[in-house]
């Protein structure tokens, strides 16, 4: 194998230099996969003239300046063919053949098994199939509607992923937004990892369905330089969102695995990788020198203003729901917060949002997977996206949130109508699993107000917590606790009853703490004393405060509108097990099935009411005195 002398390609390259860059992609994705003994080197051999093509003539990049406000962006959304993309960064001489070949795969290194953007060229992590899409609307609708930079957006798909609804999830949202500066490029390579996909080469049903939902589908030889070119150039018309259908061969350019099953996520042997190599043409040293980004739109002087937070009088009845809104509205004087409403604006208080902001208000409708991927299109270009749901739904997103965490996004997250406290719409509606999702979420910030000064306070401050933040906001209305002066820092909490002969200590959040007061009242009526800590930061949790209630009283009832697993109790005694305080502890959660009914009902028949707060403090109180005789 021979290194040829560098030659830089450029917009005006002729295609047979071109098919010359093809080729030393996929040279580079068997050399880098074979080097590091693991990788997808056929899947990326397939879309290596598509890319070829796109990087020297279409995406309009400036390699040293990834941060050119209107540099386009591109999406590998088949994460797996990491092999090509860091292939067409040294092409671009973003990297060295150094680094491609001793780093790829390897532990503390850049150049990671899917991209992350711990690279500068990456905007988003990608390898949970699906997603990667969804994000390019995201950006798109960012890039046209609120940055409106002429950007482009172009997406790598395989076609094993067209399987996953959140991929018409997406191109449904292109459509509707006529997003004319997205392109999708499918690899209909056949092949997926266990065996043929769905559709296998049928890309007449791809572009019907692609069609279906409102983008135009562009069906090609993903191997014929000249169709892929024309089509690219059609794409970047700006007409129309658009779908490239690429008929492609898994494992192009190399006989002995084209085509054939079982090589999936396989690097090639050494020495089949010298036969591949040379079959291709052996290694080469090309430099890709493709457009240049168009000339940015200036910023506009976005003098913005200062957040009042609204304010409520101690006493009123208010949901925290309401007060989410309220404070939404108000944090709009700052030109960076977007709201995305999944078609429940109207009853999380999102939509207060968008009547007074409507150019920073998107509606994805019921699509929670999508409006979580545009809100994090939209962290990528620099906006602080709040984006609302009912908790329960929340739950359908999951894995979005979770790379979004892998991709170091800041996003605020709210769900609203939490627990069995939402009444009689039954347990499809209500969310008793989020506070046990979000809190696993590497890096999350979970807040749980229970009223509406507190409910506001947090919802401004969620505006400058880096990484993911949620709130969990409650349905029903409930007595303001706090005067508007009081202050709600991250990682605290609230002693709302205490004194020097306390008892036993009632620690909850939401709706629950407004049962503990109760409770507290019932047990002073029989002459126990107890303590009541409102634990509104539930990630991070408040430690020293729970650390001295337990030192001081002894005894802590924990208690929370959510399942027993995840929430506010094993957060509780997680905390106190690194302090090493060991207090008797009582924990009331809903375990059971719950059903439709009343309020009252409901938090009675899950445990949680106010006399099962009172009956389990008794309990620890008396069991307390007992070892202490």
């Amino acid at each position: 194998m021979t290194t040829e002398p560098t030659t830089t390609l450029g917009p005006d390259s002729d295609l047979t230099e071109v098919f010359e860059l093809a080729q030393q992609l996929r040279v580079d994705s068997v050399r880098a996969s074979t080097s590091a003994g693991s990788g997808h080197p056929t899947s990326s051999l397939s879309a290596a003239d598509l890319m070829a093509v796109l990087m020297t003539r279409h995406l309009r990049y400036d390699w040293d300046a990834p941060d050119d406000p209107a540099g386009d962006h591109l999406v590998f959304s088949k994460g797996h063919a990491s092999p090509l993309l860091y292939a067409m960064f040294k092409a671009a001489g973003a990297i060295s053949d150094e680094e491609l070949m001793t780093t790829y795969r390897r532990f503390g290194h850049r150049l990671q098994g899917h991209p992350t953007p711990e690279l500068p060229w990456v905007d988003v992590a990608t390898g949970s199939l699906g997603q990667g899409i969804a994000y390019g609307v995201g950006i798109a609708l960012a890039g046209r509607d609120l940055e409106k930079q002429p950007y482009r957006v172009w997406v790598l798909c395989g076609d094993s992923e067209m399987a996953e609804g959140s991929v018409w999830e997406a191109l449904d949202k292109a459509g509707q937004h006529k997003l004319g500066n997205f392109t999708a490029i499918i690899d209909v390579n056949r092949l997926g990892q266990s065996g043929p996909t769905e559709l296998q080469w049928d890309t007449d049903t791809y572009a019907r369905r692609v069609e279906a939902f409102g983008c135009r589908a562009l069906v090609v030889d993903g191997h014929d330089l000249t169709e892929i070119d024309r089509a690219l150039k059609t794409a970047s018309d700006g007409s129309a969102p658009t779908v490239i259908v690429a008929k492609t061969v898994k494992g192009r350019g190399v006989s002995e695995v084209a085509d054939k099953e079982g090589w999936h996520g396989k690097p090639l042997p050494e020495d089949l990788a010298e036969r591949a190599i040379e079959e291709l043409g052996g290694v080469r040293d090309l430099r890709v020198e493709g457009p240049r980004p168009p000339k940015a739109t200036p910023a506009p002087a976005h003098t913005g203003g200062t957040v009042e937070l609204p304010r409520f009088e101690k006493g009123d009845e208010v949901a925290t729901r309401v007060a989410f809104g309220k404070a939404l509205v108000a944090l709009g004087v700052r030109p960076d917060v977007v709201a995305l409403d999944a078609e429940v604006g109207n009853s999380t208080h999102s939509e207060d949002f968008k009547k007074a902001y409507p150019d920073r208000f998107f509606q994805t409708y019921i699509a929670e997977q999508q409006m979580v991927a545009e809100a994090v299109g939209m962290a990528v270009r620099g906006f602080r996206p709040y984006a609302t749901t009912f908790a329960a739904f929340l739950t359908r997103a999951h894995d979005f949130i979770r790379m979004a965490a892998v991709s170091d996004i800041t996003m605020a997250l709210c769900g609203t109508h939490s627990g069995v406290e939402i009444g009689a719409d039954g347990p499809s509606q209500m969310g008793v699993e989020d506070l046990a999702m979000m809190r696993a979420v590497r890096g999350s910030t979970v807040l749980y107000p229970s009223d509406a000064t507190s409910a506001a306070a947090l919802t401004v401050a969620m505006a400058d917590i880096d990484g993911i933040s949620y709130l969990r906001t409650t349905r029903g209305a409930y007595p303001v606790l706090y005067g508007g002066d009081e202050a709600f820092p991250v990682g605290g909490s609230k002693t709302l009853r205490h004194g020097d002969d306390d008892q036993v200590t009632l620690v909850s959040a939401g709706v629950t703490l407004h049962e503990c007061l109760a409770a507290a009242d019932l047990l002073a009526e029989q002459g126990v004393r107890a303590r009541v800590v409102d634990l509104y930061s539930i990630k991070p949790l408040d430690t020293d405060t729970l650390a001295l209630a337990a030192r001081e009283t002894g005894a802590l009832v924990v208690v929370e509108d959510h399942h027993p697993e995840g929430g506010i109790g094993e957060a509780v005694l997680s905390s106190l097990a690194e302090s090493g305080v060991h207090p008797a502890f009582a924990h009331l959660a809903g375990s059971n099935l719950p059903g439709s009914g009343t309020t009252s009902e409901l938090l009675d028949a899950a445990g949680i009411s106010r006399t099962h707060i009172a009956d389990a403090a008794r309990s620890l109180v008396k069991q307390g005195g007992a070892s202490r005789r």
